[in-house]
């Protein structure tokens, strides 16, 4: 799903609505400007960004954490620092002033950082480069922190280009990715050896393809044995995978063009395999993955003991998650536990091996709800969270104390809290989140579970980061307040924002917000503006800062709309398992009929709403969403902005689209009349429609089928 990331888009939007505003005007009158938002001072000054933490790291003992803080001594630069959790006590283990490299007068900027177990040594990523959508490539240096001797990693290769670099378990080694070969270097003598040796344009080793990166989140592709002795990675087979051009126009003279492989719904995928390599002996022994490595997906693995890997084993459909155990001196794979679903299952990324490792936390949606079960190796679950709610991801596991920690919501989707079960005694809930923090509450809970940096947040309201003591959640201190932003969002002319339920018929209720102009008269009639997604990536309506959205959706309200957001079903809404895959194989279909049937409603309801000027907006999933609504129901939308949207489903990748709508050639239908391009004849509104000729997601060739 992609986000904006500057405020051009919007500029362009504005100037749209502008040229409306003989139907859609209601401008405000002259006020203080401090009161009052332009589209300057939300995208092009720095006005209202909001403060976070950056990277913060737990260390093993769950006692302590490191961060980076303004240096003391090195002006602009970072130092690391090691706090203790419970008494504050402050060390500054890495002075900035230790990370100058030699012949140069300025320290390393840090982008990331990691300790070895032992912390005698300190891994420093910087200078880092985007590889599609993260910045997951850079250069690496170790600093020694008993010698003080500061070096580069991968000395004599090309800068920028080192991948995701791991000391090993001893801290002697250090593993990584360099175009698409994995290597590992000596820290005592400085060698450097190369693992695997047919790395190329078409073999991936230790990283991921452009669909895996995209749909899984997966980018870091190897993993260090508990012993140090062995490496297990990704290997990717893209040969055969159709490639997708790009034209630059504008970098130079004559346009160039980008070329990546890029499988398209239906079409042939990457071949996946696993591997684990003796770093020894270099001799790789390949796990004996059954399936076809073109129609099967492995997008989860962890070691599970010595010799033993963990994987969740996906079919093409993705509505089959077989969890395996690889022994890896033979390579044999055997199935301990199967998750199914007759639309789709979703991976769970946050498996854990608990009890000596003879069981694991496995999160399913088996009973109609997404809850946790303790698995065994024999395959028997037992369900620890039982209830009419869904658990919305798992937080962390206190073994030695029997608790298990997830996020839910119980009573409102649009929120979240902490929640915790006894192990031993599944089942009876206990609320951590205290009654006073009602909104959107995100945790980091240390290895231990004996305390969290907790972020708090609600509908336009900044969030605050607190260091937390579990389970009383008692404040240690404070490490982000976001002052300077409070007080600013708290300045800005605004009425309160409205969270309703609307009813669609036969009993069902969707969620929505709606913002209100300031001077807001409920005998007058207000145009509206609808901001939508509505696919099964995300959801719109949520007690939550919201950034930059937020803001400029306020600042429509100051020129005298409303503004509303309705979650439609299909949406990942904690509202259980039917709610989110009713939508199964007519994405597109429902979710616009919800939408519609959600705004006849709201007509009705709202007398203050004018019928006649109602606009909708979206981007991705989204703008998808606002063509639907405007081709399939031009009798109530009448404009809309569709930014960076799929118009043929067929023109988007294997592994989002099929997991929602099937094959193409088994759903021929489905695709077609979930497509807004097949209903493009019946526009009769107005539409702007936006996207960047270099999206290499969703692609300008949506655009042009359009328009076409």
């Amino acid at each position: 799903m992609i986000k904006p990331k500057n405020g051009f888009i919007f500029s362009t939007i504005f100037i749209f609505i502008l040229v409306l505003s003989s139907s859609f005007s209601l401008w405000p009158q002259e006020k203080n400007s401090e009161e009052l938002l332009t589209l300057e001072r939300i995208f092009a000054s720095r006005e209202f960004v909001s403060e976070n933490l950056g990277p913060v790291h737990w260390l093993n003992d769950g006692l302590s954490y490191a961060l980076l803080e303004n240096s003391a001594t090195v002006k602009g630069a970072k130092d690391i620092v090691l706090y203790s959790a419970a008494s504050g006590t402050r060390k500054v283990i890495v002075p900035a002033s230790l990370l100058i490299p030699q012949g140069e007068d300025k320290p390393l900027v840090i982008d990331d950082f990691s300790f070895s177990d032992d912390l005698k040594r300190v891994l420093i990523y910087t200078n880092s480069q985007r590889v599609w959508r993260q910045r997951s490539r850079g250069d690496y240096w170790v600093l020694d922190l008993t010698s003080k001797k500061l070096r580069k990693l991968g000395q004599g290769f090309e800068p920028t280009y080192l991948q995701f670099a791991k000391f090993s378990p001893d801290g002697n080694l250090v593993a990584y990715v360099y175009k698409n070969n994995i290597y590992l270097e000596d820290l005592a003598i400085g060698q450097i050896l190369r693992l695997t040796e047919d790395g190329s344009q078409d073999i991936i080793n230790g990283t991921f393809d452009w669909v895996y990166e995209e749909e899984f989140s997966l980018r870091d592709g190897f993993r260090w044995s508990p012993d140090g002795r062995k490496i297990a990675f990704w290997q990717l087979d893209t040969s055969g995978v159709k490639e997708f051009h790009m034209i630059n126009n504008t970098d130079q003279l004559y346009p160039r063009i980008i070329s990546f492989k890029y499988p398209k719904a239906g079409e042939t995928n990457s071949a996946c395999r696993l591997g684990v390599i003796d770093i020894e002996t270099k001799n790789v022994v390949w796990l004996k993955v059954p399936g076809d490595p073109r129609n099967i997906y492995i997008p989860w693995m962890s070691w599970a003991a010595k010799d033993k890997i963990i994987l969740q084993h996906l079919n093409r459909l993705q509505n089959r998650n077989e969890i395996m155990l690889a022994d890896v001196l033979s390579g044999h794979i055997q199935t301990i536990f199967v998750d199914e679903d007759k639309a789709w299952v979703e991976v769970d990324t946050s498996l854990t091996l608990f009890n000596k490792g003879t069981r694991f936390l496995f999160t399913s949606e088996r009973d109609g709800w997404r809850h946790i079960y303790s698995v065994d190796f024999s395959g028997k679950a037992e369900l620890l969270t039982p209830g009419n709610y869904d658990v919305i991801r798992f937080a962390g596991l206190d073994e030695k104390r029997g608790w298990l920690y997830f996020i839910a919501s119980p009573e409102n989707p649009t929120q979240q809290y902490l929640y915790r079960i006894q192990i031993n005694r599944p089942g009876k809930l206990e609320k951590v989140t205290p009654a006073e923090f009602t909104g959107t509450n995100v945790y980091n809970l240390s290895p231990t579970c004996q305390y969290a940096f907790h972020t708090f947040s609600r509908f336009g309201q900044p969030p605050v980061t607190d260091l937390i003591e579990l389970p009383s959640h008692r404040q240690l201190r404070t490490l982000v307040a976001n002052k300077e932003l409070m007080s600013k969002v708290k300045a800005l002319k605004k009425s309160p924002v409205e969270f309703f339920r609307v009813d669609i018929g036969d009993g069902v209720l969707l969620d929505g917000w709606l913002m209100k102009p300031p001077d807001f008269d409920p005998a007058r009639k207000y145009p509206l503006f609808i901001y939508v997604y509505g696919e099964p990536a995300g959801t719109t309506v949520r007690d939550a800062w919201g950034g930059n959205n937020y803001l400029y959706h306020l600042f429509l309200t100051q020129q005298g709309y409303l503004v509303m957001s309705i979650d439609n079903r299909g949406t990942p809404q904690p509202r259980g398992r039917d709610w989110r895959k009713i939508i199964y194989r007519q994405i597109g279909i429902l979710a616009s009929a919800d939408q519609a049937a959600a705004l006849k409603a709201v007509l009705k309801k709202w007398d203050f709403v004018d019928p006649e000027r109602v606009g909708i907006w979206g981007w991705s999933g989204g703008g998808q969403m606002t063509l639907n609504a405007l081709f399939r129901y031009p009798e109530l939308y009448k404009m809309g902005i569709a930014v960076a949207f799929v118009s043929d489903q067929r023109l988007y990748d294997t592994i989002y689209q099929e997991r929602y709508m099937g094959l193409p050639q088994d759903n021929p239908e489905g695709y077609k009349n979930g497509s807004p391009i097949t209903f493009a004849h019946q526009l009769q509104g107005r539409l702007l429609i936006i996207h960047g000729t270099g999206d290499d997601n969703v692609h300008y060739q949506s655009f042009e089928k359009l328009v076409n």
